[in-house]
């Protein structure tokens, strides 16, 4: 199966994309393409890897479902794009980060530069349908990025992984926190924020730190 997804991922992911769980969801998302108004833009579908090729992978944050309102999901976990309303997750992670290493509020919820420098933006699922959360879910996109993460942990070393929630935690089972550094909090949803779960994380500080001391590049956030 010819999946529009960068080389460097493509040799490691192939054996993923001609399992039969695989080939049921390509089904399944091209009748919802075909049927349904669905986010992102197929062209977006995994712009998380197109962005942060697998050599350059070394922090990888977790979301969970694509936004499934207009204009806003770009292939990339928590970002907009440019000119779209900054979502209050996205908003209280800006305001963590603003705290965290003292810089202005971003001008945009687009987080394409963060994936430009090696940051995979990955959800659990990569599509959804318009205005229905988690419509996609359970189809086998899970599967498959589980086994992202997996080939990153075994195949990498000295990586950032933020778990950010409870669920994105559970999918962090598979990380090996010997090789890697595995930073874990609440939610940066409203709700989880503001029950104390969230603020006061530091984690864009502790991964510029490990970053720093394993030799490598800290991320201009």
């Amino acid at each position: 199966m010819n999946v529009q997804i960068d080389e460097s991922w493509k040799e490691y992911l192939q054996p993923e994309f001609e399992k039969p769980y695989f080939e049921s969801l390509v089904q399944f998302i091209k009748q919802e393409y075909q049927q349904f108004k669905c986010f992102p833009k197929g062209s977006q579908i995994f712009n998380a890897f197109n962005h942060c090729s697998f050599d350059e992978t070394k922090v990888v944050i977790l979301g969970q479902d694509p936004y499934h309102g207009a204009g806003q999901a770009n292939g990339l976990c928590f970002s907009v794009n440019d000119g779209i309303a900054i979502p209050p997750s996205l908003d209280n992670i800006f305001k963590e980060l603003t705290n965290d290493i003292k810089i202005d509020y971003p001008s945009s919820g687009n987080l394409s530069s963060w994936a430009d420098q090696g940051v995979l933006l990955l959800n659990a699922t990569l599509t959804v349908r318009a205005h229905q959360a988690g419509s996609h879910q359970g189809k086998g996109w899970e599967l498959f990025t589980d086994k992202v993460i997996e080939m990153i942990s075994i195949e990498k070393e000295h990586v950032v992984f933020m778990l950010w929630g409870g669920y994105a935690k559970k999918k962090g089972a598979v990380i090996n926190p010997e090789k890697h550094l595995v930073l874990t909090s609440g939610h940066p949803s409203p709700l989880s924020a503001n029950r104390g779960y969230w603020f006061g994380n530091a984690h864009f500080s502790k991964a510029n730190e490990y970053l720093v001391a394993h030799d490598k590049k800290p991320v201009a956030w």
